[in-house]
């Protein structure tokens, strides 16, 4: 059987070690500061935050573009020839990366997109199922494969709160964002993804310590996370005391494998110092 390599964007959030482990190629997006492009992961996180302490400008982010995927997808094939790829694309919601990726794969053969409509861990756990997946069952089909992960796609639930709403603001991703204006300083919203959108569904009040608790409860009752699986996303800057909570009510809540996933830089220039996200899988 042919074999099948999985990439995704750097917006995935995708561990180091758990992408050398599957094998997953991760094509980089962009962030703009100080009229510089630099490529997602090429420079530190803290960079972008200092930035903006020095300066009170947020950098922007651009997607992937289709020339970058050509030269990226033409890369996969030069390393490992023969194969079949299976991309596994940020949300095209949000970004038009994925659109890019479906331009660049029009003249190319064996290679399958899928729009996971989903961000940093949400896309992540999407990826990382996908691997496990072809570990279990390496000779399965492509287009076996590939069902069984789009049928995992709707099943994706993140949940965050930025670190910092000027962040937020500054990034225009969120569609209801306009509702939370007037009250920035006073709450702490949730963002979920919706069909693939970012939408604030709740508000929390109090230090995010208690927000953080809050949502994760929330999550909790609203989903039926398959316990097999758990990720908890942070940005630089997030309190320790809160990280060992959300451990403490994962387990109460009968998690045992618990993964915590950095935010890089393109979902770090959306969300903010200190922030917190969890992802998972629904049964």
């Amino acid at each position: 059987m042919r074999r099948i390599i999985l990439s995704t964007e750097s917006g995935a959030d995708l561990p180091n070690d758990l992408a050398e482990k599957y094998n997953v190629q991760v094509v980089p997006m962009h962030i703009i500061m100080d009229g510089k492009d630099y490529l997602d992961g090429s420079l530190p996180v803290q960079d972008i935050y200092d930035y903006y302490e020095r300066t009170k400008k947020i950098p922007s982010t651009t997607a992937t573009n289709a020339h970058e995927y050509q030269e990226f997808f033409a890369s996969i094939r030069e390393k490992f020839p023969d194969c079949i790829i299976i991309h596994i694309g940020y949300t095209s919601k949000a970004s038009s990366s994925f659109q890019n990726a479906v331009i660049a794969a029009e003249e190319l053969e064996d290679i399958y997109l899928i729009d996971a409509l989903n961000v940093t861990g949400g896309l992540a756990g999407i990826v990382l199922y996908a691997a496990e997946v072809l570990e279990k069952e390496p000779d399965m089909e492509a287009e076996r494969f590939v069902e069984k992960v789009e049928a995992i796609v709707p099943k994706a639930r993140l949940a965050f709160i930025p670190g910092s709403l000027e962040f937020l603001k500054a990034g225009g991703r969120v569609s209801n964002m306009a509702s939370l204006i007037g009250s920035l300083l006073k709450i702490k919203p949730c963002i979920e993804l919706k069909d693939g959108k970012l939408i604030s569904t709740k508000k929390y009040r109090g230090k995010m310590i208690s927000s953080t608790e809050k949502l994760l409860r929330d999550y909790f009752n609203g989903f039926n996370i398959d316990r097999e699986r758990l990720y908890f996303i942070y940005s630089i800057g997030l309190d320790e005391r809160i990280k060992q909570r959300m451990d403490e009510i994962a387990k109460e809540n009968g998690f045992q494998n618990i993964r915590w996933i950095q935010a890089g830089g393109m979902i770090s220039t959306h969300s903010g110092a200190g922030g917190f996200g969890v992802a998972g899988l629904e049964q």
